[in-house]
């Protein structure tokens, strides 16, 4: 089962601290975070249900009696034996019953709404516990300079982008839940919120060094098994280009131009600002349709690029990726 890659989000939790660093000098109001604490109080709602209905007390363990529940204290709320789910978490079968990322639900059924619904499940409280972390660290600085519906924009279609990349790639073989692709689409908003308002920025070298490290870490991890690589880059990719379009900032001129006279009144943003932001539009409308209309048609991401499947998961003699 690929679940969207718990291990690789502890250090993307870190791009926040690093991202804090670099000041730009802008005088702009901070918004009160309230949109993060929310989808975090709402993911872990959702996990106490997950565990509520999958009851492993009562349903077993398709491992056979001897395989044990974990935390039976918990009676009800238990997690299913480790050598079934080392996340702590429920079973494969309650994730997909309550929504998780299932390729053939989504174009044999048509059950679209798995593309959303699977972000906001998790596969372990371990997993929950690294995602939470991560978007702690990342969203509310993000959430405070640019408000709750650019990045409540960004962190949905992200979480969506990485879906259907996910779909494209992984098909039949796994299932998929997880909040990944949408914290991986505010590290990539990150990265382009710096290149878009280049201008303003101190220590600009440092800063964006800073970042891709970050990047380059959290997707390297991603190659791992069990870890669904294709919704971290999906995600990234999708926050990447929202990053152009919904965060870019006026220049210093604009904002002191009540101060000039009339005939000195600067553009509100410099002209590389207007290309990035039509040029990542139009790659964000193109990519959308074009993945959305292979998805449901049942096209094989596989079969076009015969080695992406190395994007996701690099056998090695310690583990195999059909696991």
């Amino acid at each position: 089962m690929a679940s969207g890659s718990g291990s690789g989000e502890g250090k993307a939790g870190r791009a926040g601290a690093g991202y804090q660093q670099y000041g730009t000098g802008y005088d702009e109001r901070q918004w009160w975070p309230w949109l993060v604490p929310t989808v975090l109080g709402a993911c872990v709602s959702v996990f106490a249900v997950e565990m509520y209905l999958n009851d492993c007390p009562r349903h077993g363990s398709p491992l056979g009696g001897d395989a044990r529940c974990v935390a039976g204290f918990l009676r009800q709320f238990s997690f299913q034996p480790l050598r079934e789910n080392p996340l702590l978490g429920p079973s494969s079968a309650t994730l997909e019953k309550m929504g998780a990322l299932d390729w053939a639900k989504v174009v044999h059924q048509h059950q679209w709404w798995r593309l959303f619904s699977c972000i906001w499940l998790h596969a372990g409280l371990i997993h929950l516990i690294v995602n939470m972390m991560s978007l702690l660290f990342i969203g509310i600085r993000l959430e405070q300079q640019f408000g709750f519906v650019r990045i409540g924009i960004i962190y949905l279609l992200s979480g969506f982008g990485g879906s259907v990349l996910s779909a494209l790639f992984l098909r039949n073989h796994y299932i998929s839940v997880g909040a990944s692709g949408a914290l991986f689409g505010l590290l990539g908003c990150m990265l382009s919120e710096l290149i878009m308002n280049w201008t303003i920025y101190s220590n600009k070298a440092a800063a964006i060094t800073t970042l891709l490290f970050i990047i380059a870490i959290n997707l390297a991890i991603g190659i791992l098994p069990h870890a669904d690589n294709f919704a971290h880059i999906g995600g990234f990719v999708s926050g990447f280009l929202f990053g152009f379009v919904l965060l870019a900032r006026p220049q210093f001129g604009w904002m002191e131009r009540h101060e000039l006279p009339q005939t000195d009144q600067p553009p509100k943003y410099k002209t590389y600002q207007y290309v990035l932001w039509g040029a990542a539009l139009l790659l964000l409308l193109v990519g959308y349709v074009v993945g959305l209309a292979m998805l449901f048609k049942g096209k094989n991401g596989n079969d076009g690029c015969h080695w992406c499947r190395y994007l996701n998961c690099v056998p090695s003699s310690r583990w195999k990726c059909s696991t």
